[in-house]
């Protein structure tokens, strides 16, 4: 652009700089403030909505007793396959990524934070740390192995629903029965009727324990009523799935219910 030129722009510009000068002074004062009033509402909206997106929270939990097959899920969610999920794992598998299923909406649609919870039983106080960021919580069940732990399962969950971070937030829980593609599985329904009755029996002994730490653990249920997952302040869902053959759809939907894409 030679001289001529940008003498010619910078005319340009100091003739439309000068309309505009005498525009705005036309301008009732009123109407003008009404204006600048407006605008400056709707940058600040605009500046809350972005960091409210920014601090809602993507992180979902997967936890529940070991072998029940929390890490063949966390693969089949990132990769679309179990190829890494053998072996039961000692240190929590966390990754945050594009769910394996929306890879053709790669850069629309928000990345997960998914947590793999160790199942071991001295491995479990790491969900704590996790459990002030988590948007929801996987509790994840052997529907084939379910009879013979449904013991240690029922306390498990119970733990998870009476710490007072899971009552004060509300976090959703999804009681995910695992491995429903072997013949030998037990239903959802039955998986979640027996938990009901186990956490009924737990619910004397562990109130003695929560009136005497009442910061750390609420008491679940209605007294005098039997014990159903209905009774708990935050969501309790029941859902199917097979971390082998892959079908994970409730698993992904309850995930998309609460980390918006």
């Amino acid at each position: 652009m030679d001289k001529e030129k940008i003498e010619q722009l910078k005319i340009q510009m100091q003739q439309w700089l000068y309309e505009v000068e005498e525009y705005v002074h036309q301008i009732p004062p009123t109407q003008l403030y009404a204006a600048v009033g407006i605008v400056l509402v709707t940058v600040v909206l605009f500046l809350l909505v972005r960091i409210f997106k920014c601090t809602t929270s993507s992180t979902i939990l997967l936890t529940g007793l070991s072998g029940s097959g929390k890490t063949f899920l966390f693969y089949q969610l990132r990769d679309g396959s179990a190829h890494q999920g053998t072996v039961t794992s000692m240190e929590p598998n966390e990754g945050s990524f594009v769910l394996h299923s929306e890879t053709d909406k790669k850069g629309k649609t928000r990345p997960v934070h998914i947590v793999d919870v160790p199942g071991h039983s001295r491995l479990r106080p790491k969900l704590d740390e996790f459990l002030p960021q988590a948007a929801g919580i996987v509790f994840v069940v052997d529907s084939v192995e379910f009879l013979p732990n449904c013991r240690p399962a029922a306390e498990y969950l119970y733990e998870i629903l009476a710490k007072a971070t899971v009552v004060k937030k509300k976090i959703p829980v999804l009681l995910l029965c695992n491995k429903v593609d072997k013949v030998t599985a037990h239903t959802k329904e039955f998986i979640r009727k027996q938990l009901e009755k186990e956490i009924d029996k737990l619910r004397t002994s562990r109130t003695a324990v929560s009136d005497a730490d009442i910061s750390n653990e609420f008491t679940l249920g209605v007294p005098g009523e039997p014990f159903v997952f209905s009774q708990c302040c935050n969501k309790v869902i029941v859902a199917e799935a097979s971390g082998l053959t892959g079908e994970i759809s409730q698993l992904e939907q309850f995930i998309r219910e609460n980390v918006k894409p």
